[in-house]
């Protein structure tokens, strides 16, 4: 059974990633992870996320030579406000949520 602290924590995490993209899930991490798997599974899958589609901004950042990156750039952006929520209600229903299209490096 999770707690509710812990299902609190984790949705925080993805709120709070709409503020403050890399030090508030990182604190709650990396504070958490050892006394909760549930929030260590949603902290290493909050950074894949993270890592993921920072490297899909980059690239299309440098499709915008084409025009093409200001249309991906839109979608990746409102992709990943959707998902944060998707992710912060999950998290908070006590269950693991899982990004589509990420790369998970952080096992």
């Amino acid at each position: 059974m999770i707690k509710s602290e812990e299902r609190l924590l984790a949705a925080g995490m993805y709120v709070l990633s709409l503020f403050f993209p890399i030090i508030a899930p990182l604190i709650i991490w990396l504070l958490k992870k050892e006394e909760s798997t549930f929030i260590d599974i949603h902290g290493k899958e909050y950074f894949n996320f993270f890592i993921s589609y920072l490297i899909y901004s980059i690239v299309a950042g440098i499709l915008t030579i084409v025009i093409i990156g200001i249309f991906l750039l839109w979608v990746l952006g409102i992709a990943a406000l959707i998902f944060s929520i998707i992710a912060a209600v999950k998290a908070y229903e006590g269950k693991e949520y899982r990004f589509p299209w990420i790369f998970r490096l952080i096992k």
